[in-house]
């Protein structure tokens, strides 16, 4: 078994009560990481929560409404009360609505790039200090495959998450020199609620069967089947790992080759 060097080391998963989240943060915890599982839906974080703590691991649930900026400082204050320094932060937000990109209200624009976006950035400006300081972090961002090849009726995410690979990729440059390294992974169609329910929407837009969606959508994908999370955060993990130093400023494909660009 390969050591990844960071066990005893802190982590903060955000929506760590979602497939995705959730396999995460059950991933570092078994590479002795401890680990803060923060999610909107507390019985959710908490059901993750035992579940490592069954194997053994060590892990606290934090509930946590991503769009409330003001409670962030204060939930913050209270993990590093207890001990809990971040060492890895791994940012996933929930998806917006499915929609076009065209006739949206201002007031959704702004409700989203707050909960996706900023969010994730006063967060990460939070914790940057501490990681500096301790010369070591690992900044890992969850997108999405629409910022490289834009999904129909995914308007919203298809933009604001776009705005994160800038930002992600700027923040690689000035954080490299502190031994920090910031990346990001961009899912392809993973076996998760949230794909559940966006074949179900096509679906129901389109008058046909969700079985017919969903193999479709399956037949469009190289390796012939949907992701599992725990693949996903297989590759998560490594990049939160110390052998994963020179690796910062990329864009993480995890796809099954779904992705049809270069």
């Amino acid at each position: 078994m390969m050591d990844l060097g960071i066990s005893g080391r802190g982590a903060l998963v955000l929506g760590g009560g979602g497939g995705l989240g959730s396999a995460i943060a059950k991933s570092l915890a078994r590479e002795g990481v401890k680990v803060a599982v923060a999610d909107l839906v507390e019985a959710a974080a908490d059901k993750t929560v035992a579940a490592i703590r069954e194997s053994g691991g060590e892990a606290t649930a934090v509930s946590w409404d991503l769009a409330d900026h003001a409670a962030m400082e204060s939930t913050m204050d209270d993990l590093e009360k207890s001990h809990w320094s971040v060492d890895i932060l791994v940012n996933i937000t929930g998806g917006p609505p499915p929609s076009p990109v065209t006739s949206q209200t201002e007031e959704l624009w702004k409700d989203q790039f707050n909960a996706m976006v900023l969010s994730v950035i006063r967060l990460t400006d939070r914790l940057l200090p501490g990681m500096k300081e301790r010369g070591w972090g690992r900044i890992i961002t969850s997108t999405s495959s629409g910022i490289l090849t834009p999904i129909p009726n995914l308007g919203l995410s298809n933009a604001l998450r776009s705005a994160l690979v800038g930002w992600s990729k700027t923040l690689a440059r000035e954080v490299g020199g502190y031994g920090v390294t910031s990346n990001l992974v961009i899912p392809g169609r993973i076996a998760t609620r949230r794909i559940v329910f966006l074949d179900e929407a096509k679906a129901e837009r389109e008058g046909r069967a969700v079985e017919d969606v969903t193999e479709e959508s399956v037949s469009s994908i190289p390796v012939g089947r949907y992701g599992e999370p725990d693949e996903y955060a297989a590759a998560v993990t490594f990049l939160a790992s110390a052998s994963a130093s020179y690796i910062t400023g990329a864009s993480i494909r995890i796809d099954g080759g779904l992705i049809p660009s270069v």
